[in-house]
């Protein structure tokens, strides 16, 4: 990014966090010339952007202001209440569907499962690659099999430990995405036929695991601010004594749900309760948009139940499909699993994150990349403020790049998914991230895209769509 766009996502964070509130006026170019040690037309062009954002006013002779909010946000999502009954997984054909017709490169990516490329520094990447393979030790191809190249796993206990959470190196194993960690574990501590507790709505790859291990579903309430409800939670582990609970405890996909440290703890100790595993998918954890990374589950484990699954996928390198899982008590079924499936990760691909990490590049780099995901969340929730039909909610997550929107009753998100594909968008309809299909007001989507003219044009085109939905219904 340029240094302009820089400073604006800046600004455009500290107002989203109301750091910055509608009338203060920002400090003169001459301010943030001095403060920030770059040009005046830098400055010019950074508030210009903001200006044409609609984040911010000029007013002559006297400076910019932050804009006043010309339409109140949506209301937040109820919690959900799922009927908590085992049921069969059959969500396969429908999710393939839906994504196997938002691949195209045209189309508006609303219903994208990962952010924009541009977001990431592939250049850096791709010189770590070459330079990594410069200094290649055949011997490698042989030795970093199983748990994984020996520096990468470093790097990552490392990071953990900056988190609180004491991992050795020889806990973690590499894996193809976090995806592969989260289905070897649930391999490691299910049989067909036994009960998985899930979130609802729930990632539609967790259901589609379940469905391919013939496994049972049951569905916990969920709230898109802090999670699952555990009370439910506390009842569900009685009635049905699932093998495993999976859960998505930081910015959930596709709620944005972030449960508090606190109640993670609870969440642990009433687990361990039941000696049930918990299954813990952390892909979006390092994205978070306040001072600090929300605490870890792992951190209150004191009897190895918890199995944390994450990956570099959502925050630096989406193709190296590069994951890790430090499995507790299970790490000897998961490392045997993870051997008679695909043996091991790309040997190269983590020689070079292995690299970058080492360089510090990444903490820079999730620094802008938290940056830009608040400035566009903040972008879209105002569109969907401006050209959504009243009665929409919608998720404010403190965190990731995914918003839950609940449509007004009488819409159908389906036939959402089918009109918005002839206008050339891409959505994430409800029903595929539940196991009775159901949410079907619901949609899912994706600001993790550069606030351009092409998605806002989008979002004021869907607005306009849900309307005319609901239009045809009264008639």
């Amino acid at each position: 990014m340029k240094r302009y766009e820089v400073l604006a996502d800046e600004i455009a964070t500290m107002i989203a966090a109301q750091l910055l509130l509608p009338g203060d006026k920002l400090p003169s170019v001459r301010q943030q010339q001095a403060r920030q040690a770059i040009s005046p037309s830098t400055v010019f062009q950074a508030y210009y952007l903001l200006e044409a954002r609609g984040l911010i006013v000029s007013r002559p002779r006297s400076g910019y202001y932050v804009a006043q909010q010309t339409h109140a946000l949506a209301l937040e999502p109820a919690s959900s209440r799922p009927a908590e009954v085992r049921t069969d997984v059959d969500v396969s054909d429908l999710v393939f569907e839906v994504l196997g017709a938002c691949g195209a490169r045209d189309i508006v990516p609303l219903g994208s499962a990962f952010p924009s490329p541009e977001l990431y520094p592939m250049a850096r990447l791709a010189r770590a690659v070459s330079a990594s393979m410069r200094r290649f030790d055949p011997w490698s191809a042989v030795t970093d099999l199983s748990l994984g190249n020996a520096e990468l796993r470093r790097q990552i206990a490392l990071r953990y430990q900056l988190d609180g959470v004491h991992v050795s190196s020889d806990e973690i194993v590499i894996t193809n995405g976090a995806l592969e960690a989260l289905n070897l574990c649930l391999q490691a501590v299910t049989r067909p036929g036994d009960t998985v507790l899930i979130e609802s709505p729930s990632f539609y790859a967790c259901l589609q695991a379940l469905e391919r291990l013939e496994l049972k579903a049951v569905e916990i309430a969920t709230s898109p601010r802090d999670g699952v409800d555990l009370d439910a939670l506390a009842v569900l582990l009685e009635r049905h004594q699932p093998k495993a609970c999976w859960l998505m405890t930081s910015f959930q996909n596709p709620l944005g749900s972030l449960m508090p440290l606190e109640k993670k703890r609870a969440l642990v100790e009433l687990l361990a309760r039941h000696a049930v595993p918990l299954i813990e998918d952390d892909v979006y954890g390092e994205l978070y948009f306040g001072r600090q990374r929300p605490g870890l589950s792992k951190s209150a484990d004191s009897q190895g139940l918890v199995m944390h699954c994450s990956s570099f996928s959502k925050t630096l390198a989406p193709g190296f499909r590069l994951g890790w899982v430090v499995a507790g008590r299970f790490a000897r079924q998961v490392e045997r699993l993870k051997l008679t499936t695909s043996l091991s990760a790309p040997v190269p691909l983590q020689m070079a994150l292995a690299d970058y990490l080492a360089q510090g590049g990444y903490e820079r780099h999730l620094r802008q990349l938290r940056l830009t995901l608040a400035a566009q969340q903040r972008c879209m929730l105002q569109a969907i403020a401006e050209h959504f039909p009243p009665g929409t909610r919608v998720s404010r997550p403190q965190g990731g790049y995914f918003v839950w929107l609940e449509l007004p009753d009488g819409c159908d998100a389906l036939a959402l998914h089918r009109s918005a594909l002839e206008a050339g968008i891409s959505i994430a309809p409800g029903p595929i991230f539940s196991a009775t299909r159901a949410f079907g007001h619901c949609i899912r989507l994706n600001y993790g895209h550069p606030w351009r003219a092409p998605v806002a044009a989008a979002m004021a085109t869907l607005g306009r769509l849900v309307a005319q939905q609901l239009s045809a219904r009264e008639g």
